[in-house]
């Protein structure tokens, strides 16, 4: 018994290790990057190069109608398939191992944009579309310094409805642990997707995705210890 509880302890300082400190570290070298070293400019400068000077791909069907439109209202329908079934397990007491977990899921996304949203309703930063270096007409402020009015464009709000989906590694930790791999994939794959086509829309900087990403990853992983920790404790071991 000693030994099942001291593996238990190590599995656990171990997913610790893995969940929170080694994305924490990614995320604060990728800040200093980005941020720091002006990698979001220099990533910027040579995407709107690219485009002819001009961000020709802002209006496009397929960035505009496609990967923003249409992929929002995708993922907000996906999270109401999963309320859907949450609301199912209530009805179906066969299904009522399926409740706690389902209802994870569904406020663990809603959560993740909602948090998003409202740091981004608060935020001077600008999109870099309003930025006179790319066309538009206002300076380049950074994350700490002031800026004369709100720019509203950090985070990035459209990459969180695809991050927000990194509570599904999560979801199936607590429910089928061999797809949890598979649910990372999906979450990562997804916020890019957002992300790159807003990037490439002039709407956003690298830096305001991963600042979404890291959002959304904390939100996923906090819900994950107050919703499932027996769940956890058991997978752990």
């Amino acid at each position: 018994m000693r030994t099942i509880f001291r593996r238990g302890r190590m599995c656990m300082v171990s997913e610790s290790v893995a969940l929170w400190w080694m994305p924490l570290v990614a995320f604060v070298v990728g800040a200093v990057c980005l941020l720091g070293l002006r990698g979001d400019l220099w990533l910027a400068d040579h995407v709107y190069a690219l485009e002819g000077g001009r961000w020709s791909l802002r209006s496009l069907w397929l960035t505009e109608s496609v990967l923003h439109t249409g992929a929002r209202n995708a993922s907000a329908a996906a999270w109401g398939g999963v309320v859907l079934a949450w609301l199912a397990t209530l009805l179906r007491g066969q299904w009522r191992a399926w409740r706690m977990p389902l209802g994870y899921l569904a406020l663990a996304v809603l959560l993740g944009t909602s948090v998003v949203s409202v740091l981004k309703s608060f935020s001077p930063m600008d999109c870099p579309w309003d930025l006179a270096r790319y066309g538009g007409t206002r300076a380049y402020h950074g994350l700490l310094q002031g800026s004369d009015l709100p720019g509203r464009c950090f985070p990035a709000g459209h990459a969180s409805a695809g991050y927000a989906w990194l509570a599904l590694f999560f979801f199936f930790t607590a429910v089928k642990p061999a797809w949890r791999r598979h649910g990372l994939v999906v979450g990562i794959g997804l916020g890019l997707l957002f992300g790159i086509d807003q990037q490439l829309r002039g709407a956003h900087f690298l830096s305001h995705d991963l600042f979404t990403a890291m959002i959304c990853w904390a939100v996923a992983l906090g819900l994950y210890r107050l919703m499932l920790p027996l769940r956890a404790t058991r997978s752990a071991a």
